[in-house]
């Protein structure tokens, strides 16, 4: 889906890191929420609440999932979950422009 019809988007930014990450929140016509965001290169860990899934809309991330020893490069057109109440870490080499769904909303991927 390249576009979101019919939604809000929350004009404040989600910033974090020093601004290297930024989201918007966009929220649909059934109170539903996803995040659009982009990362600068740098190397991050997230705490999540509820499940993600994480859908890259360009560039690429190094991730290590939860329980993993092993990173996984994800690139545009990829998307990989993260379980709830855990924390991942990443690396971006260039940057990551990404959708952030969030499972406890019953949402499809982006």
């Amino acid at each position: 889906m390249s576009e979101f019809n019919n939604v809000t988007v929350v004009r404040e930014a989600n910033v974090y890191f020093g601004g290297k990450v930024t989201s918007r929140t966009v929220i649909f016509e059934d109170g539903k929420k996803k995040t659009l965001g982009f990362m600068l290169a740098g190397e991050y860990s997230f705490d999540t609440g509820a499940a993600e899934i994480m859908e890259m809309i360009g560039g690429a991330m190094d991730v290590k999932l939860p329980g993993s020893d092993d990173w996984k490069t994800f690139k545009a057109g990829e998307s990989f979950e993260v379980p709830a109440d855990s924390k991942f870490d990443l690396v971006v080499k260039e940057y990551a422009d990404y959708c952030c769904a969030y499972l406890e909303d019953g949402l499809p991927a982006c």
